[in-house]
This record gives C-alpha cells, structure tokens and sequence, in this order.
C-alpha cells in the first residue's frame, strides 16, 4: 500500500529490490465531523495523493487513520487548519513500530512457531507439514487451491472422531494483518495441546477447518518488500498490482465500500472472484459448506466482534437474534481475560459499509448458520504492527471466546454431531 508517487508500494507494487522503508512517516487520527471533511480524505485517498489510509473514509462520526510520508507533513498541516481537522499522532516513526514488531529471524523461522514472534510463510507451511506428521490420525492436509503466483494455498483439518460439526476459519486475506495467522495457528496448537476442559471439548467434538494464510502472494510480499502491503499480487493495470480479497468475493459484490480505481487498497477487482485466491477459497468451501456450523473470519486492528452484512444494516440476515444472544456472550467472554474491551455488531454500523467480504457470501450464499468476523487488536496505538508479545494473549481471549461461542450455540441446538 505504498503512496502513488513513489508508488513502488501501492501501484507498482515495489517491483524495486530494495525493502520499502518508513522512516519519520507518522500514523495520524483524525475526527471526521463534516461532510466536507469526509470528502476531502475520500479525495486523497482516491487520488493516490501519497497517504496511506489504514481505514476508509465512509461515514461523519468516525476516525480515520492515515500514515503521511515526512514530505508530506507540512502539506498535512495546512489541510488540517484550512478544513478544521481535530488530528491526534499515534506514531512519529512507522518505521520503529516495524523495527520492534517482533519479525523472527533466519534462525528462528527455522526452529518452529513459538508465538513470541511473527513467522514467514515457509516457516507456517512447514510447521503445518510438521503437525501432519506429528498427528497422522487427527490432522489432515487439504490445499484450497493456487495464488496467482503459483503458491499453495494450505489448509488443515483437525477431526478427532466422525461425524462432528464444524467450524471454518479463515485469516490473513488481508496480507499486513499478521497477528491474525499468528493467533490461528497458536489457537490450532493448542487444539491438538491443551488440557483445559472446554478446550479439549471442542477440539474433539467438532471439527476444524484451517486457512491460517488466505492470502500467500500478498502475505509473502509484506515480508520480503513492504510490510504495508495489503492486497493479492495479480496485477490490476499497467501501473497497479493486486485487488482488496475481502471486496472480491461473489455477493453484492461493488455495491459499496469498495473501489474501482486498481491502485486503491479497497480495488474490488475486475470482476467478482477475479482473483485466484478468492475464487479458490469458495470454491473449496463449498465442498464442504454442509459440515460448516461457523466460520470465523479474523482481520485486524479495532477491536470489533460483528456479524454480516457488509452492506445492509441490522435485520437483514436470517437469523440475527441468534447471533446477537451468542455474539453477545463472545464480546463479555473477550474482555474477562485481559479486560479487552470488543464493540460487537452488525458490520456496517459496528465499521462501515465494505461488500465482496467473504463473510457476506458465505451467510449470503450458503447461509452458514454462525458466522462472525474479528478485528483483533489494538484500537490504534500500533494498529496492523501489533508487537509479538500480543500474540498470546490476542490468541487466548480469542480462544476463550470460540469455546464460549460454542457454549452459547449448542444452547439454541446447534453443533450437535451427526449421530445425534
């Protein structure tokens, strides 16, 4: 997601070979609280003015935060004063967000996940190949298909016994949000580790479908090149590279939140599924959808438990009151840890109006009975450069939340086995 200018992160996709760096660029916030402010963030983030915008303008009332590159700082300044923006500085040096964020090194990719840093996707890939033969009986590969760049797209299946329910779940689409494949991967361990009683309850009575990594080309690319990256990596135009996954998918898809200029992070695409990855995603899921009770989707940051749709308001999918009463449950289970506070809701009121998401097709087109999207943390301060030693404790409130998902579910008669 790089500025336009420069570009060699967002359009041109950094096709230099040097990694993209970002000294002295500042994370700011801003308070949205005129129209005419509104239109003047939705024109510089549409125009590729040099902004990177980490949330869409979309609505008055809300905050938007934006990293300004230092040669942009004075001009920023001035938009400020003339338009009467209320700005907060969240971070005066992106770049020593980066530095500390807890990448893992040569020496620890090759050693194995451990949780106390951020992994490459070798070191994912092979620690999935690892459990596979570790437990042969339990996990089972499957691969979802191919990225535009010819990468495997790998899943596991953890099933204990015939005839449970499952669960999906989906993260990393968006390549720059990397604590969300780092807590799947941990909460997959500990599927297969734990002893906790209600752990131990839903690993072996459902089910589990793991992508810890559904976006390979992308997340790949925020390792090796610019760690802002957000999309896929199939170019977009003669200047662009990649579209938005999570705008790219087959339902109510360009019907708002979403951008047809093929530079912006939000890039639906040239047409619904146009990316290989996403099509490969739904594709395979519906080979399995009639085993599916929930799919989760995990995103960051903000903090926000909500379920569909991206495009209409509360009222619109089949069964709302039952995931407000479970959903309710998951946001008080999320905080009890670690006094974590979620916002739980509907998507377009809980953030904002975002169509093509694959939660939207998956309850829009096989109506899958729960399904729930996380943006983990934080609420800002470190935004999508989450330090590594979160990922724990990310992880376990999510993993409360899940057991306690299921708790609440099984209340109303769901994610009972097929012999029941």
């Amino acid at each position: 997601m790089k500025y336009f200018i420069i570009l060699v992160s967002l359009c041109l996709g950094m096709t230099l070979a040097s990694k993209a760096r970002f000294d002295n660029y500042h994370v700011v916030r801003v308070n949205v609280d005129t129209e005419v402010q509104l239109n003047v963030l939705r024109e510089l983030e549409d125009q590729n003015s040099g902004y990177m915008f980490w949330e869409t303008p979309v609505a008055v009332g809300r905050s938007v935060d934006f990293v300004v590159p230092p040669h942009k700082l004075a001009e920023t300044d001035v938009i400020f004063e003339k338009f009467g923006f209320k700005s907060l500085t969240l971070a005066k040096n992106l770049q020593t967000l980066i530095d500390n964020e807890g990448a893992a090194d040569n020496l620890r990719a090759r050693a194995g996940l451990e949780w106390t840093n951020y992994y490459p996707l070798e070191a994912i890939y092979d620690w999935m190949d690892s459990l596979v033969a570790q437990y042969p009986n339990v996990v089972t590969p499957f691969i979802v298909g191919k990225t535009y760049e010819g990468r495997d797209i790998k899943g596991l299946k953890v099933s204990y016994k015939a005839g449970n329910p499952g669960i999906f779940m989906e993260s990393n689409i968006h390549a720059r949000e990397w604590v969300t494949s780092a807590s799947s991967t941990w909460i997959l361990n500990q599927l297969l580790t734990s002893k906790d009683a209600g752990v131990r309850d839903i690993a072996e009575n459902i089910d589990w479908y793991f992508v810890p990594v559904a976006n390979p080309d992308g997340f790949v690319y925020t390792h090796t090149s610019n760690r802002m990256w957000r999309k896929t990596r199939q170019p977009s135009s003669s200047l662009c590279y990649g579209a938005d996954p999570n705008r790219n998918f087959g339902y109510k898809w360009m019907s708002g939140g979403s951008s047809n200029n093929a530079c912006s992070d939000t890039y639906a695409g040239k047409s619904e599924f146009s990316e290989p990855e996403t099509a490969a995603l739904a594709a395979f899921y519906t080979t399995v959808a009639k085993n599916i009770t929930a799919y989760i989707d995990f995103h960051s940051y903000s903090q926000l438990l909500m379920y569909p749709y991206g495009t209409t308001v509360a009222g619109s999918i089949s069964n709302e009151a039952e995931h407000i009463q479970v959903g309710t449950e998951m946001q008080k289970k999320l905080s009890e840890r670690y006094g974590t506070k979620y916002e739980f809701g509907n998507i377009v009121t809980t953030i904002y109006v975002a169509s093509g998401g694959s939660i939207d097709w998956i309850k829009g087109v096989h109506d899958t009975p729960f399904v729930f999207v996380y943006e983990m943390r934080d609420t800002g301060r470190y935004g999508f450069i989450l330090p590594a030693d979160q990922i724990i404790p990310n992880a376990e409130e999510t993993l409360d939340s899940l057991v306690e998902m299921v708790k609440q579910a099984r209340v109303l008669g769901y994610f009972k086995s097929a012999r029941n």
